[in-house]
């Protein structure tokens, strides 16, 4: 692999956006660091880097809280970060947040040009285990359960809007969250529990751990 060194470095990549009324705005980073962390407890050679905390969050404009860097800086972020660490093996962009995934594919183009070796990996519904849903709903309300309880305000749990995805899409990208869910939530947080986000990380952790092993098995 290009580089000095043999170990890689994962940046764990959030937002700081709203996700309901019951959860915190850096949900996403929280849940993408607690990932790289699992990722270099698992496999030796792998060290954290502080997390990218600002993304590009433009659909969920409007909402109190949501801080958002764009598209085109977090692209020009995250290819000067890749390009920073050449003292490493290669980069493993850990992404928490589907709204950074256009920004994180340009940045790996570049990378790739430029002859760096760098993963971008991110959760899917198929590796999430038991429940998924798409922003501030059953799913993230477990995992943040899990990973940090005394940032959950249960009490302030409601759901938004439990279409599947593909239905809400051609209005969330034209129209924004508000749109479609004035409380910002996409699913519905009721059920969630500690033990299911537990299940949650478990899973997305084994899948990136994977993800790692492939790509480093190609060389």
């Amino acid at each position: 692999m290009h580089g000095a060194g043999r170990t890689l470095v994962a940046i764990p990549l959030g937002s700081c956006e709203q996700h309901g009324p019951h959860l915190p705005l850096d949900t996403d980073t929280r849940i993408a660091v607690a990932l790289a962390d699992a990722l270099a407890a698992t496999r030796p050679g792998v060290v954290v880097a502080p997390p990218v905390s600002y993304g590009a969050s433009g659909e969920h404009a409007g909402f109190d809280g949501t801080l958002s860097i764009g598209l085109d800086a977090l692209t020009s972020v995250l290819v000067e970060l890749v390009r920073s660490a050449d003292a490493f093996a290669g980069v493993v962009l850990v992404n928490g947040h589907g709204g950074n995934a256009e920004a994180v594919q340009r940045a790996v183009a570049t990378a790739t040009q430029e002859g760096r070796q760098v993963l971008a990996w991110s959760p899917t519904a198929a590796a999430s285990g038991p429940a998924t849903d798409a922003h501030a709903g059953r799913t993230e309300t477990s995992v943040l359960l899990a990973l940090a309880p005394s940032t959950v305000r249960i009490e302030l749990a409601q759901p938004g809007a439990t279409a599947p995805l593909s239905e809400l899409l051609p209005a969330l990208r034209t129209e924004g969250v508000r749109a479609v869910a004035p409380n910002g939530v996409l699913g519905d947080p009721a059920g969630a529990s500690a033990t299911e986000g537990a299940e949650v990380l478990r899973c997305l952790s084994e899948d990136l751990v994977a993800a790692v092993e492939r790509w480093q098995a190609r060389g």
